[in-house]
This record gives C-alpha cells, structure tokens and sequence, in this order.
C-alpha cells in the first residue's frame, strides 16, 4: 500500500495546525507494507523491548496499559508473522485473540481497500439499519450468506462478538414473548411497564450458560461468562442458570467410558435446570454453548453431547444458541465447528465475530422481530468489514484453505503429542481440531513461563483456562510453521524440565 504523498504535502502545507507541538507528519507516509513473509522467527531484543517500553510509558498516560503485551509495527508484519516495533520478527500462533483470519497485510485485503470500488464503503460508515448502500443485498449474498451455516438464511450484521451474542438473546426473548402471547400486540400495561424495569413488560426470563464458558465482556453477554474474576467482579449480573460443561480425559480412546458418563450426567444436570428454573416461574428460554469452550480452557465436548444436548431444547422449547465467535471461519477444518456434531436440525442461532472480521448471527426465520427498532443499534455492523470478509472467502475457496487447515491439523496434534510422551510431567491433555487447540500445563505459573519462554524464541501463542496454552492460528499456517513451532515447544520442554 502506497502512501499518497501529494496529499500528505498539501495536508502539511495548509493545516492550520502546522506549529502545533501535536502536529507531525503521518509516520506511514514514509512506509509502504512489507509484501513478503519471513522465513523464521527473530528476536533481537527482550519482549517488551525498549521502543515498547517507551511506548507503554506514553500510552499509559492516557488509559489503562496492563494487559498491553507489546506494540506491534503493523506495516512490517506479514503472513504468520507479527513484527513489533523493536524489530523482533514472531511467529504468530495468537494471532491477536484469534481474530486474523489469513494472515497479516494479505495482498487481497490490500486489495480490496486499494479497489475504487470499494471507496466508498470505507469512508462512510452508514447507519445500516435505516441507510443501508445500494449495494448491501449483494455484498451480504457474496460473504455471509455465502458461508452461512447449513439450513440458516438469514442474518443480523452487529460489530462484535458480545453484541452479537447480547442481541441474539434479545431474539431469543422477543419470540420467547410473542409465542407467549400468541401473537397479539403486547398490552399497554406492558408497554407502560418495561419502561421502568417492571412486570409484566419486564419479564422474569433467564438463559442457560455452562461453567468455564465466555460469551463477551458486554452486560448481558456477561451474564453467560465464567471465567476469570477480573471479567464479572463489581458488576451486577442477573442470576441465572449454569450447568456443568464436561471436563473429558485425555486419551480419549483411554476414556470412552468415562467421557460418556460425564456428558451424561452434564445432560440429566441441563434438564433438571430447566425444571427448577420453570418451578422458580422463570422459565430458560434459551441455551447459549460455545462449540469449543475458548477461554474457559479449550474444553471439548463429543458430538453426541451437542446432539442431546440439542434434543432437550427441541422437547422444551427452547432456543438452542452455539456461539462460534472463536469456532466460526474454518478454523476446525469446516466452516463452521457445530458441522462436525451431525446436529438432527440447524441451531436456532449462531453466532460469529473475531475471523469473520464482522459480528453478527444466523438465525431461524422465527427469531426474526416483527417490529422495527427491536435489534437495533447505530451502525450493526460495518459494510468495510464485509468488503474484506468476501475478500477472505475468495482466499478460502480459491486456495482451499480448509482442507489444508484439517492436514495441517492431522499433523500438529499428532506431533504435539509425541512431546508430550517425552514430558509427562509437564505437558497434558493435548487436544485439537484443525488449528485451535491446546495443551496443559502442570500450573498457571508453570504455564505462562512457557509461553514467555517460547516469545523469547520467537512464537507467540495464548493462555487459555486455568493452566493451558492455546494456539490460535491463522487459516494460512503451513507445515513450516508447525515445525518452527514444535521445535520450540521442545526446547522449552527441554528446558522447564
């Protein structure tokens, strides 16, 4: 990407602002992006270097900077590679929360926003649920309803994870209602009400979540997070339901037997929930599961949970929502994670953000509103993000990315878990589908020495759960990278032991 240094000129030139000490010239004006990506990690500093120190010291001035890990330098990072501003070159197996879906400065995202075409979208960010542009039917048929999950057509752009799961449990309430009142107008007795957070406009309703799981930092979405304290404490939350998610062993060929009566007894705990909370006249109107659990640990459940698990949301009535904000854009070698459970219907709703570079959610036809301004905020959404979503679906089909994500992924865990034989007593419960997956650790601070020892060698990667390492590639990782990184892990191993 160039810089349009006529304009730069000219903005110097007639800015009244030009002896300002806060005016400087943009420092991309004398950068273009690196095009190439390297072909091993290095580190030529400590992380976080002396540039970033600086940098933090600045930023921590003007807001919060503890969970700050580094400042990254955007326009020398590329492919798996995540440059930082003190030059340290890094394999990057995090790849910001997840949320890179093929790799950094890829040249059909550049592109795209180099596209004339596409000038407009990027500059103006419409209010779309009044103004939406004349080409947003298309753009929506081209992306997401392109890869929309199988038997679900129709979507609800938002921005971000949390929106997106807090507005799919305003749907799963307003149908919950409407079925209740048989399709009537609501009263004026109802309508007087809500306004005050008062019966009947304001139903007593809840939503069932599980142990471990993270649904989004928003209010509502934080009514179905359970995870770390930092996330809840000092908030208020509403007391709803929550069920065990089941904590399986590892082998699992080892643990057959055991992984099946632990999903079922998680299963009987989901059904006698939904008889409680129905005594209590606060009926579960919706299941709110995550494919994967993220951050609660990478916990994995079998197909056969999701599948009973969606059998007793069609016998009650109730809303069965799979979040795949971290599962979703062919990270597990499907599309989307929830196609590996042979499910006997579609979920009711799903969920996505992070890879699919837009938030947002597929849902059956009857969680639709009736009335406008239900699901509603200024933007829902941003057409820009769209633009680059079909961009990366293109990538995805052209290059048949998911197919290289399941090989890729046939190899990793496999690989992993021979380092786990050599290390017993350090490494456990390796487990994977495609490229998200995770090993544990014996400790939390066992844990995070090794991910700070494998960024000293040059490969970044995640905390996840109690004591777990995550790895959150991005849909491009090939087999060189996978032994970049098991060469590493080994060392550390090596090391630690």
């Amino acid at each position: 990407m160039h810089c349009y240094t006529k304009n730069c000129l000219s903005f110097i030139r007639y800015n009244p602002l030009r002896n300002s000490q806060a005016f400087h010239r943009p420092a991309y004006c004398s950068q273009k992006i690196t095009t190439t990506e390297p072909s091993s990690p290095n580190v030529r500093t400590e992380i976080p270097g002396p540039k970033s120190r600086q940098l933090l010291k600045e930023l921590d001035r003007i807001q919060n900077t503890g969970a700050v890990q580094f400042f990254a330098d955007y326009d020398k990072s590329y492919g798996n590679y995540l440059v930082d501003v003190d030059d340290n070159c890094l394999l990057d197996l995090y790849t910001q929360i997840a949320s890179i879906p093929i790799g950094y400065n890829h040249q059909s995202l550049i592109d795209a926003v180099k596209n004339e075409d596409n000038l407009s979208t990027f500059v103006n960010r419409p209010a779309l649920g009044c103004y939406p542009p004349r080409d947003w039917i298309t753009r929506l048929q081209t992306s997401l309803l392109a890869v929309a999950p199988p038997g679900l057509s129709e979507v609800q752009t938002m921005a971000c994870g949390a929106c997106s799961v807090e507005h799919a449990q305003k749907a799963m309430f307003i149908a919950f209602q409407r079925r209740k009142r048989g399709g009537a107008p609501p009263t004026q007795q109802e309508l007087q009400s809500c306004k005050t957070n008062e019966l009947p406009g304001t139903p007593n309703l809840s939503v069932l979540s599980f142990k471990n799981a993270f649904h989004g930092r928003t209010m509502g979405a934080l009514a179905l997070t359970h995870t770390k304290p930092m996330h809840k404490l000092d908030l208020p939350q509403p007391k709803w339901p929550i069920a065990t998610f089941p904590m399986l062993k590892y082998p699992l060929e080892d643990n057959v037997r055991e992984n099946q009566a632990e999903e079922k007894r998680c299963l009987e705990e989901v059904e006698d929930l939904i008889e409680t909370w129905k005594k209590k006249s606060e009926p579960i109107v919706g299941i709110v599961i995550e494919p994967i659990q993220g951050e609660g640990g990478d916990n994995f459940a079998s197909p056969q949970f999701f599948q009973g698990l969606q059998d007793i949301c069609i016998k009650n009535d109730i809303c069965f929502n799979l979040d795949e904000v971290q599962t979703g854009c062919g990270v597990t070698g499907l599309f989307w994670a929830h196609e590996h459970f042979n499910l006997k219907q579609p979920p009711d709703i799903v969920t996505f953000s992070k890879k699919m570079l837009t938030g947002g959610f597929f849902y059956r036809s009857e969680y639709r509103p009736q009335e406008a301004f239900r699901i509603f905020n200024t933007w829902i959404g941003d057409p820009s993000k769209v633009v680059l979503l079909e961009a990366v679906i293109k990538v995805i089909k052209r290059d048949n990315l998911l197919n290289r994500v399941s090989e890729i992924g046939n190899y990793l865990w496999p690989e992993v878990e021979k380092i786990q034989e050599k290390y017993p007593d350090l490494i456990s419960r390796v487990r994977g589908l495609g490229i998200t997956g995770a090993v544990d650790f014996p400790s939390p601070d066992e844990r995070n020495k090794a991910i700070s020892k494998l960024l000293s060698k040059g490969v970044n990667t995640g905390a996840c759960g109690e004591s777990s390492l995550r790895l959150r590639p991005t849909l491009t990782l090939q087999k060189q990278h996978v032994d970049i990184f098991l060469d590493r892990l080994n060392s550390v191993c090596q090391e630690m032991s």
